[in-house]
């Protein structure tokens, strides 16, 4: 494998990361030992190559430099057209890249998106419908994996106790959270209780939580990713008030969840 040549890093460990938060336990194996690598995104190429990421017209997944991106084209066009996803050594694209790593199929059907709408006419500064949909699953989206239709039908009414005031056990007997966007991941570095997520709705049979963790994440890369591939608008989102979830964030008692200002209720 040929990685793109980039200049000498001093090692960064990204130190603001802890690892033992829950929300990042689906990806804290891989991010882990990303994170204490010398150089992160050269590693990132070697575990893309290594899960043979690629992108919509089949070609290997590389992260290269920022600044191989050309002025007059887009972000996702640029990835489209050659496989390369231009990459900064910070936090947001350090999430980025470990979204691309764990979530394939819904990064690459994500992109495709946004090609299809350059290929039908959009301009690069102006994003239509589609395209604000596809960025804000990619930039702020939880996935809600559920097999209690009340509780589902709780969320998207904002009836947050009804759904969010549970035992621990029992909520993630019947549920999962699995953060997504990378922008959402970067704000929980430093988390505070106002922080809201998109939530991308997947109702499952009970016989999903029997699965190991590494087939809850490939099965629902792969689900996600054909429920979208047909295009989605951002109606199509609950809102999710990501600390509200059971054992994220401590002392979740009544009048936690009856803060109005972070557990709304639903708009008339």
């Amino acid at each position: 494998m040929i990685v793109p040549e980039r200049p000498n890093l001093s090692p960064i460990s990204f130190p603001e990361i802890d690892w033992q938060r829950p929300w990042l336990a689906p990806v804290a194996e891989l991010g882990t030992t990303l994170a204490h690598s010398v150089d992160w995104i050269s590693q990132a190429n070697v575990f893309a190559h290594d899960r043979k990421l690629i992108n919509l017209h089949e070609r290997p997944i590389v992260f290269t430099p920022q600044a191989q991106l050309p002025p007059d084209l887009s972000y996702e066009a640029h990835i489209a057209s050659t496989a390369q996803v231009p990459t900064r050594d910070n936090l947001h694209d350090f999430f980025n890249a470990l979204a691309w790593l764990h979530f394939p199929k819904i990064k690459r059907t994500l992109n495709a998106l946004h090609a299809a709408a350059f290929a039908a006419g959009e301009i690069m500064s102006v994003r239509g419908r589609q395209r604000d949909a596809a960025t804000l699953f990619d930039e702020n989206a939880v996935l809600f994996v559920c097999s209690e239709p009340a509780w589902i039908d709780a969320l998207r009414r904002h009836e947050w106790k009804t759904v969010l005031m549970q035992n621990e056990a029992e909520f993630f007997s019947n549920a999962a959270v699995i953060s997504f966007g990378h922008a959402l991941l970067e704000k929980l570095v430093h988390p505070y209780k106002a922080i809201t997520a998109h939530a991308w709705v997947v109702s499952v049979d009970a016989s999903w939580f029997d699965q190991t963790p590494m087939q809850r994440m490939n099965d629902i890369d792969q689900t996600v990713a054909a429920m979208i591939a047909q295009g989605f608008s951002s109606g199509d989102f609950c809102h999710l008030p990501v600390l509200g979830v059971p054992g994220w964030w401590p002392d979740q008692d009544r009048a936690f969840y009856e803060d109005a200002s972070v557990f709304r209720p639903k708009r008339a």
